[in-house]
């Protein structure tokens, strides 16, 4: 049977036993209790609080922007509304980089004050030391390779990640790091489809995709974007199952008419 099915409550333990199964993970972003609640009723495995809030939230360019602060109150929001999914918080640029203790003290603050399940990192070797801190204590990390978007400016552009063998080795080896230091998991974020295949197939966690093809564990998106809230988005790894940007502009034109037209309320509709 189906663990997807089957599972009352969704772990590192589930997801792991869902990679040894073949069955792949179901993932997506939420940033408020509303979204999250029909997330978690429709048995979604894994919810990410992202760091894209500052993009599809708050209207930043980059992720760069949001703060700690600003993360535990999005996740808190989540978290209230789950029964089932594992939740995942992403730790926010600026307070990681460089300093394993500091490292540790946003992951136990976001892990103390929303109730989420876990946290994730963006990067490799370079953070190393401060995934290890965080799972020595206890908090279950989830890591982050490809495009990792706390570091546009280095990068300077949004083109697929990894396509040249060097950066390709590296990836692979950083995989093989992040799976060592202990991450229950990985997302692969826009790197090539079979790159992305060989690293699902030499490490034994589940590694979750965005743009990095149907051979990997599971797939995650933003909810703007698969929702089609956020029509200017379109990269070629995006499928929209809905497109709510121009639902909902319709339903307000027409609320707007009712009301100027004296349509709305009507005699039903007051006391």
């Amino acid at each position: 049977m189906s663990v997807h099915k089957e599972v009352k409550r969704v772990t590192t333990h589930i997801l792991q036993k869902m990679k040894a199964d073949g069955e792949k993970i179901s993932m997506l972003t939420a940033y408020d209790y509303s979204m999250a609640r029909i997330f978690d009723d429709a048995g979604m495995d894994v919810i990410l609080v992202g760091d894209s809030a500052s993009n599809v939230m708050a209207g930043h360019e980059t992720t760069l922007p949001i703060t700690l602060d600003q993360m535990i109150y999005h996740a808190s929001s989540v978290v209230r509304a789950i029964k089932r999914s594992f939740v995942v918080v992403d730790l926010p640029f600026g307070s990681y980089q460089g300093n394993s203790k500091e490292a540790l003290s946003s992951a136990i603050r976001i892990m103390k004050e929303t109730g989420a399940h876990g946290i994730k990192i963006e990067g490799g070797e370079e953070i190393i030391e401060s995934v290890k801190r965080i799972i020595s204590s206890g908090v279950p990390v989830m890591g982050h390779l490809g495009l990792t978007p706390q570091s546009i400016y280095k990068f300077g552009t949004y083109a697929v990640r990894a396509t040249e063998e060097a950066e390709a080795q590296k990836l692979l080896q950083d995989a093989v790091l992040l799976q060592n230091a202990g991450c229950f998991a990985i997302v692969l974020e826009k790197i090539p489809a079979m790159l992305a295949k060989k690293v699902a197939e030499t490490v034994h966690i589940p590694i979750i995709g965005i743009g990095a093809g149907r051979y990997v564990d599971g797939q995650v998106l933003v909810m703007h974007d698969m929702l089609g809230i956020n029509k200017e988005f379109k990269p070629r790894f995006l499928r929209r199952y809905l497109n709510l940007y121009e639902e909902i502009l319709n339903a307000t034109q027409q609320y707007i008419a009712d009301v100027k037209s004296h349509d709305f309320p009507n005699e039903k509709e007051q006391y």
